[in-house]
């Protein structure tokens, strides 16, 4: 827990999952390099589900999947959707077996360790996985609840977990979580701004900013990036006329791509994005990063302010 009270989102999902699988047929799989350095004493490996490599711990996963067992693979995101994105297209998702992975340090949160560590292309990659659902919690709350609708997902999906802490939960939230939904965390008829993940929190900054220039700017949390909530989306466009969508990734293909394929094909507006350009990122704290690649609340706005002045009417 950091001085505002906010949870690293992997330990609390660890503990939750944890205290959840007592008496399931859960089973976590991790490579032993992950179980050791990242996860101790936060989940209860077993000494059949550590692999020596993250290949052969997602082989693991769709081995014990196969067998009846409910397995989560659990990662580093570059070893996740990096190292191991054939095996997981070709073992898990071809075969449709519902194995649950989670990936975390997603963002900017460990740049620090140097390019190698980070991977910022992780979603668009799983979003163009036929068959695979992609979530991104902006919340503990939203993460619990993945543990939740994990009993119930008969098909592969894909969580990256934020290595920054999060907020517990976001009040006054607009329906409660369900794979394919969203959240509206802030209702206004100016600007619709969609965020996943870290962003949520700088796009509800920004929306307090763009209500001193009177713009009333709706925020969305759009914490399922496939399949996507359209309907939202389009609930919220057709009252504002202009969208901006903020993300800590690669502007290609991700949280931007669903929300320009939604808007493209159904009901077009100006549209902006916050997010990573077509670059890979370079070292330094989180702090440094995000001002660097233009990732905080004045770029919301700044972007925010564009659409609005070009806005459908």
């Amino acid at each position: 827990m950091n001085a505002d009270g906010n949870l690293s989102v992997l330990s609390a999902f660890c503990a939750a999952l944890s205290e959840r699988a007592a008496g399931k047929d859960f089973i976590f799989v991790a490579s032993e390099e992950t179980a050791e350095k990242e996860l101790k004493d936060l989940l209860p490996f077993s000494s059949e589900a550590l692999s020596p490599s993250i290949e052969g711990a997602v082989m693991s996963a769709a081995g014990f999947a196969l067998a009846g067992r409910r397995p989560w693979l659990i990662g580093r995101i570059a070893d996740i959707a990096g190292r191991c994105y054939s095996r997981i297209r070709e073992a898990i998702v071809q075969t449709g077996l519902p194995v649950r992975i989670v990936s975390f340090d997603g963002g900017i949160s460990c740049v620090h360790e140097g390019a190698s560590s980070q991977m910022l292309e992780d979603i668009a990659l799983m979003r163009a996985m036929p068959r695979m659902n992609v979530i991104v919690p902006a919340d503990e709350e939203t993460a619990m609840r993945v543990i939740e609708a994990g009993d119930e997902i008969s098909r592969p999906f894909y969580m990256r977990l934020d290595g920054a802490a999060l907020p517990q939960k976001y009040e006054n939230a607009s329906e409660p979580f369900h794979i394919g939904g969203a959240r509206i965390l802030r209702g206004g008829g100016g600007v619709t701004i969609c965020a996943c993940g870290a962003m949520v929190a700088r796009a509800l900054k920004a929306a307090e900013r763009l209500e001193m220039q009177n713009i009333n700017a709706e925020v969305i949390d759009c914490y399922s990036l496939k399949p996507f909530a359209e309907n939202v989306l389009l609930s919220s466009v057709r009252r504002t006329g202009c969208c901006v969508a903020a993300s800590e990734e690669n502007a290609f293909g991700g949280l931007f791509g669903a929300v320009a394929e939604c808007l493209g094909r159904t009901y077009p507006v100006p549209l902006r994005s916050v997010a990573v350009g077509d670059e890979f990122v370079n070292s330094g704290t989180q702090e440094e990063l995000c001002e660097y690649y233009g990732l905080t609340w004045k770029e919301i706005v700044d972007a925010a302010a564009q659409v609005w002045a070009l806005r459908r009417r």
